[in-house]
């Protein structure tokens, strides 16, 4: 069975997980952690990677069955076709977003320059880098398409 990629109203992602859960259908919504300030406190919430997006993973004649929660716009497609998911590429995901272990030095790094991640979920990736801070560097990575900020263990 293959994996497709569904697109939500905004701020439905876990709603829509929880109820395509319900029906029995598999269903992966990727999430992290991000801490959020509020005018009174800061607190951590769980985001989800990419928002208005959820994966499926059922029969290609089953496909319609989504349509019967609320919340799902429509399938993400290529080609004129419903686009499909590697499972590799779930599995990838899955991997990056469970090793929550990152770690780098800011030191010598200019923007500009190419940086390759030397740990974490995106490690071996490279970089071009946008901008540094006393504790951080935001990268492009162009080759996934985003932009990514690495903090360090110790401000």
């Amino acid at each position: 069975m293959p994996w497709y990629a569904l697109y939500t109203e905004s701020r439905q992602e876990k709603k829509v997980t929880a109820r395509l859960e319900k029906l029995g259908i598999e269903v992966y919504c990727p999430l992290i952690i991000q801490e959020r300030q509020w005018s009174d406190r800061k607190k951590r919430v769980e985001v989800p990677l990419l928002p208005s997006y959820v994966f499926v993973k059922l029969e290609s004649h089953k496909r319609e069955l989504v349509f019967q929660i609320p919340g799902i716009v429509r399938y993400l497609y290529w080609l004129g076709q419903p686009a499909i998911i590697k499972d590799s590429e779930i599995e990838t995901l899955q991997k990056w977003l469970m090793d929550k272990v990152a770690s780098f030095e800011v030191i010598g790094i200019q923007p500009g320059a190419e940086y390759e991640i030397p740990s974490g979920p995106f490690m071996g990736q490279k970089g071009i880098v946008e901008k540094v801070n006393k504790n951080q560097v935001t990268l492009i990575l162009e080759q996934l398409g985003v932009k990514i900020i690495l903090k360090t263990a110790f401000p």
